[in-house]
């Protein structure tokens, strides 16, 4: 038999797909005397009336990794569009390093550049920028046409875009005949078409109604949990940025402020401009249970021949009244208690190992918002355990550990 008090999943950290080494943008005539002001310590403000040019980025440095959705917000004119159009040149850099999959792009020439950006970037803008005298399908195979890709394939790929974004039976359909969310599906189902591993979206959104907004917003994820992309978004709205963002980088006046999980944004804001972003923000709605579970109950793994009487001696010496049973390939089976152990040993029971199981420890998904969770746990006998996708073990929720992270978050 095995125990253990921590379970790692095994998986191996994610590799980073774009990575910014001192990046700045100046913009005006004379930016490389505009940046040599920057790096002796004058001031923005100081910059522009020596030299009339304007900071876009300065000094930008941070990885996104591969396969997550990366949120660049921040006020009106922080620089957050700027920084995204720098991911892919549509924007020159006036220094430092931009590299995605260990290649600078800054070296790149002309050719390269636009092989890559056909191969791996697309890009989704607010404006939908339809071509009205084009059905859906051949909007959404507009991209692959300009590169030259033969009408079937580009036709066949289309289809596969628009089926992707719900608009599988829309192809024969004119721009003008669809609603605002469906145009905006368009304008994905074209980004998609091409296959990138890198989608760049800004203010994509924005031009929505909030009702369709927010059903963007969840087709976004669901595309991401059906086919993982990396995908940096730019967005000036904290709800959205909080709802689909994996990390968030937070700008002000064309500095990164800070770069971090929301949870880890909301609990340590790095100054007074992050902490007034989020001073109104109800944490229950930023904590998902994963971010909460701990991983301090005994595990147990199940196999054949695995004793209970020795399962339960390990439970005293540990002074743990509950275990969590799991698979070899630790997926969650149940929750054992000393209680019901006991019980069973003591009747004798055939097997009464798998037959301690308690009936009502049903595990919540680690992906559940703790706000929808907070009933459960508060009624719940024994910590509440937490599984992932897969049915995993990844922890368990007790009563005073949501507590804690209630009170620290405040």
């Amino acid at each position: 038999m095995a125990f253990m008090t921590e379970y790692e999943n095994g998986s191996s950290e994610r590799s980073t797909k774009i990575r910014l080494k001192n990046v700045y943008k100046i913009f005006g005539e004379h930016p490389d005397d505009g940046l040599k002001l920057l790096r002796s310590g004058k001031s923005k403000a100081d910059i522009h009336r020596e030299t009339g040019c304007s900071i876009g980025v300065n000094n930008a440095s941070f990885d996104i990794k591969a396969g997550e959705i990366f949120v660049i917000m921040g006020l009106s004119g922080c620089g957050k569009s700027t920084l995204l159009r720098l991911l892919n040149r549509l924007i020159e850099p006036t220094s430092g390093s931009i590299e995605i999959d260990g290649q600078d792009i800054t070296n790149m020439s002309p050719k390269a550049l636009i092989d890559l950006r056909r191969r791996d970037i697309s890009m989704v803008f607010q404006s939908f920028a339809l071509l009205p005298n084009r059905n859906v399908v051949n909007n959404a195979a507009f991209g692959l046409e300009v590169a030259g890709v033969g009408d079937v394939e580009r036709k066949a790929k289309a289809m596969a875009a628009l089926k992707a974004v719900g608009l599988e039976g829309y192809g024969e359909s004119r721009p003008d005949e669809l609603s605002g969310g469906m145009k905006q599906r368009v304008g994905l189902a074209r980004a998609l078409a091409s296959e990138p591993s890198i989608l760049l979206m800004d203010e994509a959104f924005s031009a929505l109604d909030p009702l369709i907004r927010t059903e963007m917003q969840d087709e976004l994820v669901r595309l991401q949990s059906e086919r993982s992309r990396t995908i940096v978004f730019v967005s000036h709205d904290l709800d959205e940025a909080m709802r689909i963002g994996d990390r968030i980088c937070i700008m002000q006046n064309g500095n990164v402020v800070q770069v971090g999980t929301p949870d880890e944004i909301v609990v340590n804001p790095a100054n007074d401009y992050i902490r007034s972003f989020f001073r109104n923000v109800d944490v229950s709605q930023v904590f998902k249970a994963g971010d909460v579970a701990r991983r301090n109950q005994i595990t147990i793994i199940d196999r054949q021949g695995v004793s209970a009487a020795a399962a339960l001696e390990q439970m005293k010496s540990r002074d743990r009244e509950f275990a969590i049973i799991v698979g070899r390939d630790m997926k969650y089976h149940g929750m054992v208690s000393q209680t019901s152990l006991m019980e069973k040993i003591r009747s004798k029971a055939e097997d009464p190992y798998r037959k301690a199981f308690l009936a009502d420890a049903a595990p919540i998904h680690a992906g559940e918002q703790l706000s929808g969770v907070l009933g459960q746990v508060a009624a719940s006998a024994w910590p509440v355990p937490v599984v992932d996708d897969q049915h995993r073990y990844v922890g368990a929720i007790s009563k005073s550990a949501l507590l804690e992270t209630l009170d620290r978050a405040n």
